[in-house]
């Protein structure tokens, strides 16, 4: 049976009165962007226009070793439960495959963050997108939200929307508006999202404080820009996708980001090298990534809206934010959409296509893979957090492994909130993930002994600094991560007594999330 807001609120004890009462609990902000590589944002390394999440990061600390689950929906799950994503129902995908880690839908026996802070007293709010469950009996109102905007499922058009019951206004379908397609005032999928955050925190109950769940689609394709925004960067990716890497790498040394001791892995064998194109070729790929770009940029400006609104409103120094992204850049090709397209070229609402591997690769620097992959290009993402009120650590950086398992704990810890233990009588499961808020604060956070991944096939445990991978159907790779981040080095051969002992716990990990062959679930269809 699906959770509803009042069945739920009706079977957790009301709030103590000392939540209601205490003027210091934060308010609390997660920003989630989509198919966002490690390096694309200034704050670690890239080149593109992001002042707002600049000023996050030089008011509040980046975490260097964040992780997320390797895709949307799985690290959607995570974020949302505390739980590995299989624990929570959405294994893979969206696609119910019968059996329970892989119903694609959030389960009975999680709690979302808005379900646990909401009987603390808090507002919960989301704006964009959802893809963790595509009936209505899952949307986000039914799991926790007050208001919810934006898009239920996966990718979409920027521009307009082919199939209006994708998008949701808190519990119905969502039509966009008849929109002027590339142009400020008609509809486009970044600014609406950032226009429904501002209204809810601007009509918010003041007495409360709030959760925002800002879950942009930015940047993940179709390739679809403003063409002000696009403007702005056509001709700057020129130089091409080997200069590019060597200047984010560059970069990232100077910060502290990455350790000098990782070499900044080779060019995939897939990508071809840059002076090799046609300057026709270079033109088109110039074009592909300018776009790119200008969706970052786009997101940046309304995450700056959002603070905006905060910072007028007196609530910014109080409000803890956090900003991540679902997975590693997106090397996807031929995707869905793309040879129907009416328009070839990038950029505008007739056009469906993807950067591709090269800026993929590109967008991960210094690491190889990207999405999908439990390589650390595929599993690694940006994180920012800031709270004035909360702890001052401006412009630092910590290595402290951290993994989207860990924001639910964090969030409750900074709201002095606890977690439900039943719905309806059934019992949760219990947190996986632990407080970051003593890292937040400079101290030392729990040490989980073990962490594991598996999407597709794909499956990765790590344990201190040590890493075990492997690919679909490829061998164990072993990496010492403190020497070799980039994971350039196997050492299994030189250490197999290592390898198995991991892979023995990688094994135990799975079994105690419900993880399924991926061969077995593929023959079930």
């Amino acid at each position: 049976m699906p959770i509803t807001r009042r069945a739920f609120s009706s079977l957790l004890t009301t709030a103590p009165a000392a939540f209601a009462a205490s003027p210091k609990r934060p308010n609390l902000l997660v920003i989630l962007a989509d198919d966002l590589g490690y390096s694309d944002i200034g704050p670690f390394g890239g080149e593109i226009a992001t002042p707002n999440l600049d000023a996050l990061a030089r008011n509040g600390v980046r975490f260097t070793q964040f992780y997320n689950c390797a895709r949307c929906c799985p690290t959607r799950a995570a974020l949302l439960t505390g739980l590995y994503n299989h624990q929570a129902g959405v294994g893979h995908m969206i696609q119910n495959r019968r059996v329970p880690a892989y119903q694609g839908y959030l389960n009975d026996r999680c709690a979302t963050i808005a379900e646990s802070l909401k009987p603390a007293g808090y507002s919960t709010l989301m704006s964009g997108k959802w893809h963790v469950g595509e009936d209505p009996d899952h949307w986000p109102t039914r799991r926790g939200f007050d208001h919810y905007f934006g898009l239920i499922s996966g990718a979409s058009n920027y521009f307009r929307l082919e199939e209006p019951r994708r998008m949701a206004l808190d519990a119905q379908p969502y039509v966009p508006p008849p929109n002027a397609a590339g142009t400020k005032v008609g509809f486009y999928m970044t600014n609406a999202i950032g226009d429904h955050a501002v209204r809810m925190l601007r009509e918010a109950p003041k007495d409360n404080p709030f959760f925002l769940y800002l879950a942009f689609t930015s940047p993940h394709w179709p390739l679809h820009a403003l063409p002000e925004d696009i403007s702005r960067y056509r001709g700057k990716y020129l130089r091409g996708w080997d200069r590019l890497r060597l200047e984010r790498h560059e970069r990232q040394l100077a910060a502290g980001i990455v350790d000098r001791r990782w070499p900044l892995s080779p060019r995939d064998a897939g990508v071809p090298a840059w002076d090799t194109l046609s300057q026709s070729e270079k033109d088109q790929w110039d074009l592909r990534m300018a776009v790119y770009a200008a969706q970052v940029d786009c997101m940046d400006r309304n995450i700056g809206r959002v603070l905006g609104q905060l910072r007028q409103s007196g609530q910014l120094d109080n409000t803890m934010v956090m900003f991540l992204a679902d997975n590693g850049g997106c090397a996807e090709e031929n995707i869905g959409g793309e040879a129907k397209a009416k328009d070839p070229i990038p950029g505008g609402p007739d056009s469906f296509t993807s950067y591709r591997r090269p800026w993929a690769n590109s967008s991960n620097t210094p690491f190889r893979l990207w999405k999908q992959f439990t390589h650390e290009g595929g599993i690694s993402s940006p994180f920012i957090a800031s709270w004035p009120a909360g702890f001052r650590r401006s412009g630092q950086l910590d290595s402290t492994p951290g993994h989207v398992i860990d924001v639910l704990p964090t969030l409750l810890d900074a709201a002095g909130a606890a977690r439900p233990t039943q719905i309806q009588g059934r019992e949760l499961l219990p947190l996986e993930g632990r407080s970051l808020l003593p890292a937040f604060r400079g101290a030392k956070a729990a040490v989980r002994p073990v962490t594991g991944w598996e999407h597709q096939g794909h499956r990765a445990v790590r344990m201190g600094e040590w890493k075990l991978v492997s690919t679909y159907r490829k061998p164990w790779e072993l990496y010492n991560l403190d020497a070799d981040r980039t994971e350039l080095q196997d050492l299994k051969s030189k250490d197999p007594g290592r390898a198995t002992a991991m892979a023995a716990e990688y094994d135990k990990w799975a079994a105690h999330c419900g993880v399924e062959s991926w061969e077995k679930l593929n023959a079930k269809g």
